[in-house]
């Protein structure tokens, strides 16, 4: 340590020496002559580890929320979770990371974005990449046959962030999912039912619900030739149809995966369809697919969907669409995404989806995955894509250049003259105590025009002013900070006032 002190005083004394040949205009030769001994003691002092410069940024693919930005998420996550227990769901919560094993061989392609962790004393785990594998587990490992979920947190996924579009590496899943042996199709439609309130309470703009089922899909797969073992692999590849053109994906099915061209064509024929109820009907006279008895089931109850979406009354917000894929693994009938549409360039042109904001399916063998008798528990269920809501919502915001509040403080305690802070501590107290959100200054004596100043930025509705005059007639003068009226109150009717001016809340959403 002394060592070091002694190089830092040369260093000191020999900055300050070519400082001063520089002043005096001494010779180039000799200015870098001393400038180069200057290097030499830099050299030799090295860093300072206790000074280390480091980089003050979030690691790639994540972000902070400012108090702004939290307000936003807390109004959609209520809209979302008052949307979930109106449909009767128990909430639940599991580890944020899970043993290796218990994600491994469930997302298909996606398994490579899974983060594993470093051995943690004789465990292999990672990161936890859904809530629907977690939920899986968690049926099989207590033995739950019958359960209406859901379940809201962070997953993390190892993928490229496109942060402008709310793609990030940790972000939040908000799921809903029934499990239980039910009739065919009732469970199913609820969650297209639920989806759609969400959306539509969110109000974020024109969407539309994909819907699909893995056994047409395979069906249609095993009708047009292609061997069993390709059947994940070009699911994969079909699920891109939404983010590129059809050239590009059979460009990729027959040059990346092998798979014959007149194949690849006769896939064609089927993925790039879509339509309604009447296209299930169309499907079921196919000579062809009609034929194959996976694919007859799927069609089967899909035409028994669109009758319960009827009847819920969102069958216009319903697309039949055979280029719906949705990669992982781990479905086996009906799937489902929600796309916000794009308002039309040109009158007659087709809406143009701009991105997933929901998805979901039918997973019927999961569970039995993880229970050692391989007992199967029927699941379906939904996530919500809270974070490209979250984006919309906030860039909606921006241009409108609305102010949000971040803060529920319905009243300001403040007071008109100094040595008032006894007072205001007291009153604030009161009201603390009977359950109104209040705040003070932390100054003992604030001047009015700063406490009023205060409320307008922080958007409270009120301010509670105590003087000296209010004090000897045991009243508080009541202040609307938008039409600037005063009003005096009884101090014992001053908690039922507050209430009564503040009952109707705003929504941002």
């Amino acid at each position: 340590m002394a060592e070091r002190a002694a190089l830092e005083e040369l260093v000191r004394l020999q900055g300050e020496r070519v400082r001063g040949l520089k002043q005096q205009k001494a010779s180039a030769e000799q200015i870098e002559e001393e400038v180069s001994k200057l290097l030499k003691l830099k050299a030799q002092l090295g860093p300072d580890e206790s000074k280390q410069k480091f980089v003050l940024k979030t690691p790639k693919g994540t972000r902070d929320y400012s108090p702004r930005q939290m307000a936003v998420r807390e109004k959609v996550f209520d809209v979302i979770i008052r949307c979930f227990k109106r449909h009767g769901a128990e909430v639940i919560d599991t580890p944020v990371f899970e043993l290796k094993e218990t994600l491994t061989g469930k997302y298909g392609e996606d398994s490579k974005l899974i983060y594993d962790l470093k051995d943690q004393g004789g465990e292999l785990l990672s990161l936890r990449y859904d809530l629907t594998v977690p939920f899986a587990r968690y049926l099989a490992m207590n033995k739950l046959t019958n359960i209406k979920r859901y379940h809201i947190a962070k997953v993390y996924r190892r993928d490229n962030p496109a942060m402008t579009r709310g793609r990030y590496r940790e972000f939040y899943q908000c799921d809903f999912d029934i499990a239980g042996q039910f009739d065919p199709m009732i469970p199913d439609a609820e969650c297209l039912k639920i989806m759609c309130e969400i959306l539509s309470s969110l109000q974020i703009g024109d969407f539309l619900v994909k819907v699909n089922d893995r056994r047409i899909l395979d069906g249609m797969f095993a009708i047009c030739g292609v061997p069993d073992s390709k059947f994940r692999t070009i699911c994969s590849s079909v699920d891109k149809l939404d983010k590129v053109s059809w050239d590009e994906v059979k460009n990729e099915m027959v040059g990346e995966k092998g798979l014959a061209p007149e194949v690849a064509d006769r896939i064609g024929d089927y993925v790039q369809q879509h339509g309604g109820v009447s296209l299930v009907e169309q499907l079921l006279q196919d000579p062809k697919l009609s034929q194959n008895k996976q694919a007859l089931e799927g069609l089967r109850d899909l035409k028994l969907l669109f009758e319960y979406l009827t009847l819920f009354g969102i069958d216009d917000k319903i697309s039949f669409d055979l280029s719906l894929a949705r990669g992982l693994d781990y479905y086996t009938g009906v799937i489902y995404e929600a796309v916000l549409l794009q308002t039309p360039a040109q009158a007659g042109e087709e809406p143009l989806g701009v991105g997933s904001v929901a998805a979901g399916g039918r997973y019927d063998g999961l569970v039995g995955m993880f229970d050692p008798k391989g007992r199967k528990v029927p699941c379906v269920g939904l996530s919500i894509g809270v974070e490209r809501i979250f984006s919309i919502v906030e860039q909606r915001l921006e241009a409108l250049e609305e102010k949000v509040r971040t803060t529920e403080t319905q009243v300001l305690v403040a007071s008109a003259q100094k040595k008032l802070l006894e007072e205001r501590l007291k009153l604030v107290s009161e009201l603390w105590d009977a359950g109104i959100k209040a705040e003070l200054i932390y100054k003992k004596n604030p001047k009015l025009l700063n406490q009023l100043q205060y409320c307008e930025e922080a958007g409270i509705p009120l301010v509670a002013i105590i003087g000296e005059q209010e004090l000897k007639d045991g009243v508080i003068k009541l202040r609307s900070v938008a039409s600037r009226e005063e009003v005096d109150v009884r101090r014992e009717d001053l908690v039922e006032e507050i209430k009564r001016r503040t009952s109707q809340s705003l929504c941002i959403c």
